[in-house]
């Protein structure tokens, strides 16, 4: 489509809303203002290293499992799965079932185990049997790139999200929302910490699920519950026909398509049991049992959503035709407030206006909130596994090592809206996808291997994660989600080599192979005692911080 015609029905889609947009404007800001209260009022509990990192340790597993679902459920699910279903059906319907299972291998294989046996970081759980510094070297750049890759979702979601409110169609203005996105991060993370970030993530939570349940009941309610009237209406209205509702219009078409799904599938279903900001969550809690319980409140809460993000997905299918919301973003991305607003009445209604604002404000809400996690998970890494126990050998104090923790925030979030402002027509729900891969790919293999093989080694780690890494970024540099397409970050250059749009067929399985190469040609010894301590210590928490 031309850019200018794009521009042009853009401009048309957000503008139905203007005459209301003082209403939407201020509703929108209250809930900026409400987060920023609770995180200035975290702040001032924020003594200690223990609280900044670990909320001191105090929240309930009930408390846990709603931060955990609130920084599990991202601008990705709310946004981005939405956008893919309302566009693709059902192979947009995978990412939800992808998200979903990914949790349960997550809770299976390394929930437990990390609480008991780490103190802030990945990094600490790693470094337990191994030399120190190596390995907590590339704890911490893993941990950094991943919660990049990460940000550069939750910054294209802000974007479009705001430049639809705002009725903004200039690059120039997109641009500018993805810095005050970034500059509400680093204020949430360097003044509240892990107290005011998991506040805000309990907030936008039950903030999220509210406002799903509400277009969800709104969506079913305007199709007298008739699911088969709903998907039926949502096939007529795609131009696509029954094959909407069936596997194929998206990943199906060659060869290439097929396995491109399942390498966003392996993706998917790994890589939540390597993403940092959900691996640090686990240290908030004081106890085993309380790990376990917040675990069971985040299960129940995630399942429950996903669910609805078919009814959403489909319902804007139904809802709105293909082009117009591709004209608002190509991506797919405002499709869940577009549907809203025409719930309830469209945009030169009072009701559609009023929705529109609160499922944006929500969906905001939600992009602050687990950008606020991945800053800090990132922050935290670099402070706690790279300045304190690298450069400075174990000599830092709290003190210096929470300085250097704010510090590499302000770094952290001026890197994201770089390359956010880069990626903001690229679909989240993609994005996120990527973020997954490179956690499945360098993070996951070497957590299981030190957590579950004896003779594991600190080369064996070295080799995964380095490995895992370079593979997995390298092949999405040169994959057709950098150039290539006209949907690319970069779509009029050509070096998309890799055919894939996901890298975790390769990179995921290299990652594993790497590991358990780099220990079998190590001359080192595994430490088959600091192996045995940190097996009890796995599985039973004693000795747990």
């Amino acid at each position: 489509m031309n850019p200018a015609h794009t521009a042009v029905i853009d401009l048309a889609a957000a503008s139905d809303a203007s005459e209301h947009r003082p209403l939407i404007i201020s509703l929108f800001a209250a809930f900026v203002v409400a987060t920023l209260f609770i995180t200035v009022w975290a702040g001032r509990q924020t003594k200690s290293a223990a609280d900044f990192y670990a909320g001191g340790r105090q929240f309930t597993g009930f408390q846990n499992g709603l931060a955990i679902s609130g920084d599990y459920m991202s601008a990705a699910s709310f946004l981005g799965i939405a956008g893919a279903i309302a566009l693709f059906g059902y192979d947009g319907f995978l990412y939800s079932i992808g998200f979903l299972v990914a949790w349960l291998v997550a809770l299976l294989l390394v929930a437990e185990p990390l609480r008991n046996s780490g103190r802030y970081t990945m990094g600490d759980v790693l470094a337990y049997r191994m030399r120190q510094r190596p390995v907590r070297t590339a704890a911490g750049t893993s941990t950094i790139v991943v919660s990049i890759f990460y940000l550069l979702a939750q910054m294209a979601g802000a974007g479009v999200l705001v430049s639809l409110l705002l009725g903004i169609t200039s690059d120039a203005g997109k641009v500018l929302i993805v810095a005050l996105v970034g500059v509400l991060m680093i204020v949430y993370v360097t003044i509240g910490g892990m107290k005011g970030t998991t506040w805000v993530q309990m907030v936008k939570a039950v903030l999220l699920i509210t406002g799903t349940v509400l277009i969800t009941f709104l969506i079913l309610l305007k199709f007298d519950f008739n699911v088969s009237d709903l998907l039926g209406t949502a096939a007529s209205n795609s131009g696509k026909g029954s094959a909407f509702l069936e596997p194929g219009l998206k990943y199906g078409v060659s060869g290439t398509s097929k396995l491109d799904f399942i390498s966003l599938g392996i993706a998917l279903v790994l890589g939540t049991a390597g993403l940092p900001h959900i691996l640090i969550r686990f240290y908030t809690v004081p106890t085993s049992k309380a790990a376990r319980k917040s675990v069971n409140w985040a299960i129940g809460i995630i399942g429950a959503f996903y669910l609805m993000t078919i009814v959403l997905g489909f319902g804007a299918a139904a809802l709105l035709k293909p082009g117009e919301i591709i004209a608002s973003n190509k991506a797919g991305n405002t499709a869940a407030p577009l549907a809203a607003m025409e719930i309830g009445g469209g945009g030169d209604s009072t009701g559609g206006a009023i929705l529109l604002a609160v499922i944006s404000a929500v969906a905001f809400a939600t992009i602050l909130a687990v950008v606020a996690g991945l800053t800090l998970a990132s922050s935290s890494s670099f402070a706690h596994d790279i300045y304190a126990n690298v450069i400075r050998k174990g000599k830092a104090t709290e003190k210096e090592e929470m300085k250097a923790a704010r510090w590499s925030t302000v770094f952290i979030g001026i890197v994201s809206i770089a390359l956010g402002a880069l990626a903001r027509d690229l679909n989240v729900a993609g994005l996120v996808a990527l973020a997954f891969a490179v956690a499945a790919s360098a993070n996951l293999p070497t957590i299981l291997y030190s957590l579950f093989w004896k003779r594991f080694t600190t080369q064996g780690a070295l080799w995964s994660i380095y490995g895992g890494l370079v593979a997995a970024v390298g092949l999405v540099l040169f994959s057709p989600v950098v150039s290539g397409k006209p949907s690319s970050m970069f779509p009029d250059a050509n070096f998309d080599f890799f055919p894939l749009e996901n890298p975790g067929l390769i990179s995921i399985p290299l990652g594993f192979l790497l590991g358990w190469l780099g220990s079998l040609l190590s001359k080192e010894e595994p430490d088959k005692g600091k192996y045995a301590e940190l097996e009890v210590k796995s599985l039973t928490g004693v000795g747990a911080h």
